[in-house]
C-alpha cells in the first residue's frame, strides 16, 4: 500500500509539532512505524492523502457514532456557520443541548457545557471538593480521565496507595490527594471506606472503561461504589466521556440503572466538534459560579458550532434509536474476529458493551488493568498492521476500544471479518 504522501507530511509534522501529533493516541508508538495522514471521512470510511480508503473503527476515538459527514450534522453546521462562530454570550442553542442531556441522562438535573472531556472532569473534581469541603479523590487503575494533574497517577503494589505522578510536571503534592484502587474490586472499595480516617470528597470511575481496552464495571462493583459513597457523603462521579451515548442513549447509568451524583460527558455529545459537559444533582451544580462560589469558566464553552453538531447528533440518535442494531452488529464482528483467531490457534478475548469493543490478545478474560496489562502486545501489533494493510483502520493500541457507527453495514462487518481471517491464515 502506497503511503508516500503520508510519510512526507508526517516527516514535516515532526519538525513542527512534538512527536508530529497533537495527541499521543494518534502516534503509532505501540505498533511501530508512522501514522497514516488522513484527508477526509465519509460514512464508515476514511481516505488518506495517498487515496487509500479504510473502513474506520476508530471514529475519532468515539464521537462519530453517526459516521463521518452525516447529512443532518453537516446541515446543522452549515446553518450555524452562517450566523457566526462564537459570541461570548448566552444562546438558545446552549439551552437546547442542555435540555437534551438532562432529558437523556437519568442523574443529570443541571448541566454546564465546556470544551473537552478533560475540562469536564477537571471541573467536576473541583466542584466535588468545593461542595464537600474535602480534598481526597479516589480513582481506579486503568481508568483514564483526561490529562488532569491529580488523576495522572500510577498505582502502587498495595490494594490502595497514595500514588506518585506518572507524568513529569505533576507535583507529588497534587498526586498525594489521590487514592488509587483496582478496578472491579468491590472488597477494596469497602476496605478503604472502612479504614480511611480522612473523609473522601469524590470517587470517579468509568462505568465502562475504554482506555485499558473496553472493560465493563460489574454490577456488584458499581453498586458497591454507590452504597459506600452514599454512607459517607462522598460525591460519586461517573466519567461517561467515552461511554456516554455509546452504550445507550443516556449512557451507562441508564443501561445499568445506577445513578451517580455527577456525570462527565464529551465525544458523542459534540458530534465530532470539541465539547464536554458535566452535570448532576441541582443541589451540587448550584455551587458553580455565578450561582455559587466554585470557579469555572470558558470563552468558547457552548459555542454555536459545537452545540449545533451536538444537537443534531443527539436528536438523530433519539429519533432513530440505532442502539439495538449497532449492538447486534458489534457482536457479529466480535464473534467473527474470535473465530478467525481461534482457527489460527491465537488466544483472544472479546469484551463488548454496546457500540464499544476490544479484542484482547490474552488467554484469560480481562476485568481490570492487572489482566489487561498481561496481553500479548506484540501479537496485537502484528494484527493491527495486518488489518491496516487490508484497508481496515483499528485503534493503534491494545489498550483502546474500537467503535461502530450507523454507517457500518452488515456487509462491511463481513468484509472486516474476512480481512481478519485472511490475516490470521497468512500470519
Amino acid at each position: 500500500m502506497n503511503h508516500q504522501n503520508s510519510q512526507k507530511i508526517f516527516s514535516k509534522a515532526k519538525t513542527l509539532i512534538p512527536g508530529g501529533v497533537n495527541s499521543p493516541a494518534r502516534a503509532f508508538g505501540a505498533v511501530g512505524g508512522d501514522p497514516v495522514v488522513m484527508a477526509r471521512g465519509e460514512g464508515a470510511f476514511l481516505y488518506d492523502v495517498d487515496g487509500n480508503r479504510y473502513t474506520d473503527y476508530v471514529l475519532s476515538w468515539g464521537p462519530m457514532i453517526l459516521g463521518h459527514s452525516h447529512p443532518r450534522v453537516v446541515a446543522a453546521l452549515e446553518k450555524a456557520l452562517k450566523d457566526g462562530t462564537s459570541f461570548g454570550t448566552p444562546t438558545a442553542a446552549e439551552n437546547r443541548l442542555a435540555e437534551l442531556l438532562i432529558e437523556a441522562v437519568p442523574s443529570v438535573e443541571m448541566v454546564r457545557l465546556v470544551n473537552s472531556g478533560t475540562e469536564a472532569v477537571m471541573s467536576a473534581i473541583r466542584l466535588a471538593r468545593g461542595f464537600t469541603g474535602r480534598d481526597l479523590i479516589v480513582k481506579f487503575s486503568g481508568n483514564y480521565h483526561g490529562h488532569v494533574d491529580s488523576l495522572l497517577v500510577a498505582a502502587g503494589s498495595a490494594a490502595a496507595t497514595f500514588s506518585v505522578p506518572n507524568s513529569p510536571g505533576v507535583t507529588h503534592g497534587t498526586a498525594s490527594d489521590t487514592i488509587i484502587l483496582p478496578y472491579n474490586d468491590s472488597e477494596a472499595v469497602r476496605e478503604l471506606f472502612d479504614r480511611c480516617k480522612n473523609p473522601i470528597a469524590a470517587v470517579i470511575v468509568e462505568p465502562v472503561a475504554g482506555n485499558m481496552g473496553c472493560v465493563t464495571g460489574t454490577e456488584d462493583f458499581l453498586t458497591t461504589l454507590r452504597m459506600e459513597t452514599e454512607k459517607q457523603g462522598t460525591v460519586l462521579i461517573f466519567d461517561e466521556v467515552m461511554c456516554g451515548f455509546r452504550v445507550d442513549y443516556g449512557g451507562a447509568q441508564k443501561r445499568f440503572g445506577i445513578l451517580p451524583d455527577l456525570t462527565t460527558l464529551g465525544k458523542v455529545i459534540g458530534g465530532g466538534l470539541p465539547v464536554g459537559a458535566y452535570g448532576g444533582r441541582a443541589e451540587i451544580m448550584r455551587h458553580i459560579l455565578p450561582e455559587g462560589k466554585v470557579f469555572q469558566a470558558g470563552t468558547l464553552s457552548g459555542n454555536p458550532l459545537a452545540t449545533a453538531a451536538g444537537i443534531a447528533t443527539l436528536e438523530e440518535l433519539r429519533d432513530t434509536n440505532p442502539y439495538p442494531t449497532l449492538e447486534q452488529r458489534m457482536k457479529r464482528l466480535g464473534d467473527g474476529l474470535v473465530q478467525a483467531a481461534e482457527k489460527a490457534e491465537v488466544s483472544v478475548q472479546i469484551s463488548q458493551c454496546g457500540t464499544m469493543m476490544t479484542l484482547f490478545f490474552s488467554r484469560q478474560p480481562v476485568c481490570g488493568w492487572d489482566t489487561a496489562s498481561q496481553c500479548d502486545t506484540a501479537m496485537f501489533s502484528r494484527y493491527f498492521r495486518g488489518l491496516l494493510d487490508r484497508n481496515v483502520y483499528m485503534p493503534c493500541s491494545q489498550f483502546e476500544a474500537f467503535f461502530l457507527s450507523t454507517a457500518h453495514t452488515d456487509a462491511l462487518i463481513e468484509e472486516t471479518i474476512a480481512a481478519a481471517e485472511d490475516f490470521f491464515c497468512k500470519m
